[in-house]
């Protein structure tokens, strides 16, 4: 079974030894380069990092890469199947806890796709969570690009923004087929959408919007495809998370974004 799984990072790290996880050096049109595989070469949007995120790998492995399954995850955010008592052990002891290509093999015997488990955001929806943190014409007009382009996914866009889980980080793996099929709808809605917002005066946070957006429609692509039989599995942090300065930013972004639009 060939598998790939891009490692996107934009710096350099410690890296996972097992030869299917690949490091993909996002944006590297526009950054410093690093020696890793980059998101600039044949058919790319590497120039668009900044307002794509981890897209612009997403992209350059749908145009350029030949494999049977792909997966995305992140310089220090992986998928695991064991269990996560991991705070007793040491911080480099967590690249054992890694999922493995033998692991994937056997999940693929009963599963379609493999997914992060979904987050809860308890007291608000998926669409009042984005109105809350971002710019809700910027989704309102998404939803419009939907129904005039994909009319049949327009109900599942609805049940997802009246939903208070979502799966987060773009993290996947699945059939290559399966992935180029997602590329090809999502891409297509997300470059109609650029031509139609205006995020000139966002600040650099904000004009990450095409990757925000990419993280509600990937569960709108999920929600309709609804027969994939679905694996969720935990994923791993090779950091600690400051949950302070995290719920902190969370509160001021909410504050402070939708005072000015």
């Amino acid at each position: 079974m060939d598998i790939k799984i891009l490692v996107a990072t934009h710096k350099k790290y410690a890296m996972p030894q097992e030869k299917i996880y690949i490091p993909l050096h996002v944006g590297k049109e526009s950054k410093e380069k690093l020696d890793y595989q980059g998101d600039n070469t044949g058919d790319n949007i590497s120039i668009k990092n900044a307002n794509y995120c981890e897209l612009t790998g997403l992209y350059w492995a749908w145009k350029n890469l030949k494999c049977d399954y792909i997966g995305l995850c992140h310089y220090r955010r992986y998928f695991t199947n064991k269990n996560l008592f991991i705070r007793v052990l040491k911080k480099n002891s967590k690249f054992d806890l890694i999922l493995k290509k033998i692991e994937i093999e056997n999940l693929f015997k009963k599963y379609d796709i493999i997914l992060p488990r979904k987050r809860n955001y308890y007291i608000e929806t998926i669409k009042s969570h984005y109105e809350h943190a971002h710019n809700i014409r910027d989704l309102e007009e998404t939803r419009k690009i939907i129904e005039q382009k994909y009319p049949e996914y327009l109900k599942s866009f609805d049940a997802v923004m009246k939903r208070r889980t979502l799966y987060l980080f773009n993290m996947f793996i699945m059939k290559k087929e399966q992935f180029d099929n997602y590329c090809k709808w999502v891409f297509d809605i997300l470059f109609e959408l650029e031509k139609r917002i205006d995020i000139s005066h966002y600040n650099n946070y904000q004009k990450r919007v095409f990757g925000f957006l990419s993280e509600r429609l990937f569960n709108v692509w999920l929600e309709y495809n609804c027969n994939f039989i679905k694996k969720q599995i935990r994923v791993i942090n090779l950091e600690k998370t400051n949950w302070y300065n995290k719920i902190n930013d969370f509160i001021l972004r909410k504050i402070n974004f939708t005072s000015k639009l």
